[in-house]
């Protein structure tokens, strides 16, 4: 079974790579979140066109409880993910963590599951409250912390999407609405009917568009940015390999993403490979070196990390507080730059899937 994992190293004492978990406020929101938060894509299991592989249920509950207790205070989710399968496993964990110590929640709407699998956008605002509805119902709690559209699909009906979540924050069922997937012109269309607490994009050394655009509008508008694959999908966790990505079962996504496939997998791997000195220096696993690396920008309220097993929060929880020196920044941009070089020179630069 392939999944997002990191190194492997003894984690008999899993508070060994674990540092004090740090705190960012949500753009000019209410919440506060933890700048590691859960990620549930990947618990949500195979069957569907997005899937990760066979998921043990059993292991994504302790690995999400595992996370709470080394201090994370959020979980990221969604209706899509598994077809409900990702929040009814986050509702089960949620049971089973004393009400004083549960994490918020963050799970979004907007994607219907067809029957073979594949995935239809719908924003219509019927769809949208049932969604919420449904949601709620699964993860078992009144109310849900922070309420996303999760891509603007179609675009033309993002405006009746946003008005149907105002309406539901208005009648308590949800504290905070955001945006996933959003580009700065559409979320412009969104603020005159309610602010845009949070944007979550895709973002990591190997996807930086919205460096150029989203990140600075967000930090001068007070939106919040969670993002979600800054180790993309377990490339830069140190433990991806060639052999690995050739193993990918048909049911793991990224057996049909380019970043996993010659030649920017032989790219992608020879930047870990340059960088991986900087977290050996530090005495940390080099999963928690993509995480420091998002985080470095202030806009960046929190990077959200995949969790299949607890072994892989153990891991990855203390990079939310590693900040790095300009000279370690620097070679990863020297890194990064050389890998767009050789990118140009193969004439391939696409940015491949999020």
């Amino acid at each position: 079974m392939e999944e997002e994992k990191s190194e492997i190293v003894d984690s008999s004492d899993p508070g060994q790579f674990f540092h004090s978990m740090q705190k960012r406020r949500l753009g000019s929101s209410e919440l506060e979140l933890t700048t590691i938060g859960i990620g549930t894509w990947a618990i949500g299991g195979g069957d569907w066109a997005f899937g990760w592989g066979d998921q043990d249920e059993r292991e994504a509950i302790v690995g999400i409880r595992k996370g709470v207790e080394l201090g994370v205070n959020w979980i990221d989710t969604a209706a899509i993910y598994g077809d409900g399968a990702s929040e009814v496993l986050v509702g089960k964990a949620l049971r089973e963590i004393p009400e004083s110590e549960r994490p918020l929640v963050a799970t979004k709407c907007g994607r219907i599951m067809q029957e073979d699998g594949t995935v239809l956008g719908r924003l219509k605002s019927e769809s949208v409250v049932a969604e919420c509805e449904a949601s709620l119902r699964r993860l078992g709690v009144d109310c849900i912390d922070l309420y996303q559209i999760h891509w603007p699909d179609p675009d033309g009906d993002i405006e009746e999407a946003w008005t149907a979540i105002a309406e539901l924050k208005k009648a308590g069922k949800i504290r905070e609405i955001g945006v996933s997937n959003h580009g700065v012109e559409q979320m412009e269309r969104l603020q005159p009917i309610h602010p845009v607490a949070s944007l979550q994009p895709p973002y990591s050394m190997l996807n930086r568009e919205i460096e150029e655009d989203r990140l600075p509008y967000c930090g001068e508008k007070g939106v919040g940015v969670v993002c979600y694959s800054p180790m993309m999908k377990g490339l830069l966790t140190g433990a991806f390999t060639r052999e690995r990505a050739q193993a990918l079962s048909d049911k793991d996504h990224r057996s049909r993403d380019p970043k996993f496939t010659p030649p920017q997998l032989d790219l992608n791997l020879e930047v870990v490979e340059t960088i991986r000195p900087i977290a050996e220096g530090a005495g940390r696993p080099m999963a928690q070196l993509p995480l420091a690396w998002v985080l470095r920008r202030r806009e960046v309220t929190s990077a959200i990390v995949g969790v299949r097993k607890p072994s892989q929060i153990e891991q990855t929880a203390g990079g939310g507080d590693w900040i790095l020196t300009e000279e370690e920044l620097e070679v990863i941009e020297e890194a990064l730059r050389i890998r767009q070089e050789k990118l140009v020179a193969l004439g391939d630069t696409s940015q491949g899937w999020v």
